[in-house]
């Protein structure tokens, strides 16, 4: 017997219909090209579908990786590599393909950790309460050590107390920023980047 006329066989784009011992009655008569999806798998689509779309960059090194940022409902549901990057064309290093998880991380940090001066022990505090004590302890600094003239009573405006350390991935428009909040408002002379150290 041929094996296009073997039972199961295809036979003229149409599967021979005493194939399954009878069962042929379940099945749909196909063409090559169509494929046998149910209608749970037919009706499933991408996560991304619906989703709005934001341009990122990674948050590692300095190289400055380009990436797509998923959100619906206000919640990130996945970020990848951007394929119209010409920096990194879609891919992204072991630690870049791994940023959703600075987002979804059930173990993430969210407090920071406090020693008040003289304690033996640490506490734990919030974000906000963190915020709140930099802002004060930068404003009690500036308050008493800024100086307008020096001993030759030419104008310095500066502040030697207080420095600043910037990451690798702070783009030219924050540096300009950070440029012109620490230097040019409170005075701050020393400030520094670690891409550049």
């Amino acid at each position: 017997m041929p094996p296009a006329a073997r039972p199961g066989h295809i036979h003229n784009g149409a599967l021979d219909p005493k194939a399954r011992d009878g069962n042929f009655a379940s099945w749909r008569t196909a063409d090559l090209n169509q494929q046998p999806f149910s209608p749970q798998t037919a009706a499933k689509s991408s996560r991304l579908r619906g989703a709005a779309v934001s341009h990122s960059i990674c948050p590692y090194c300095a190289v400055g990786c380009s990436q797509l940022v998923y959100t619906k409902a206000g919640q990130i549901i996945d970020i990848e590599g951007n394929p119209e990057s010409p920096i990194n064309e879609g891919t992204l290093c072991p630690k870049g393909a791994n940023t959703f998880q600075l987002i979804s991380n059930p173990h993430r940090v969210t407090t920071v950790k406090y020693r008040a001066p003289h304690s033996d022990h640490w506490e734990n505090r919030s974000l906000e309460w963190a915020m709140d004590r930099i802002t004060q302890l930068v404003k009690k600094v500036r308050d008493d050590d800024f100086v307008e003239r020096n001993a030759d009573g030419h104008t310095v405006n500066h502040l030697k107390t207080i420095a600043h350390l910037g990451g690798a991935t702070l783009d030219n428009e924050e540096n300009y920023l950070i440029k012109k909040l620490f230097n040019g408002g409170l005075g701050m002379l020393a400030i520094e980047n670690r891409a550049r150290i």
